[in-house]
């Protein structure tokens, strides 16, 4: 029987800034976590408002990822969100390739896409 889904991510050299990162966007609490040699994570549990993202620092097989392997991390928040959809949107946005703005869209009063700094793609939106 499933236990549960976590969403993952894969940075390769900036697993702790990663953590960070989206600990403020998102205002995550660290859970469970696990740290390679060198400090950086092998396994950090992130809790954004009841979903697990997991963090890692990506291995070294990780660079024959094949391409056009395509994730996005779709995140539907309640009406009553909009300040936590701001908030993401604001710290997502730094260094990242912003395809749709914060604004409206035919399925959404609010909502943003992105590609963030680390190569995650996000659809968040109320």
């Amino acid at each position: 029987m499933l236990k549960r889904t976590m969403l993952g991510i894969a940075v390769r050299g900036k697993s702790v800034e990663a953590v960070e990162f989206y600990q403020k966007a998102f205002d995550a609490k660290l859970g469970r976590t696990a740290k390679n040699d060198d400090g950086s994570y092998m396994h950090a549990e992130l809790d954004v408002y009841g979903q697990i993202i997991a963090i890692a620092e990506a291995w070294p097989m990780d660079k024959e990822l094949v391409p056009g392997t395509i994730v996005q991390f779709n995140l539907h928040f309640t009406r009553d969100s909009e300040a936590i959809v701001k908030k993401a949107y604001d710290v997502l946005k730094e260094g990242a390739n912003v395809h749709t703005p914060l604004g409206e869209c035919f399925f959404s009063p609010l909502m943003f896409g992105l590609v963030d700094k680390y190569g995650v793609d996000w659809c968040v939106f109320i």
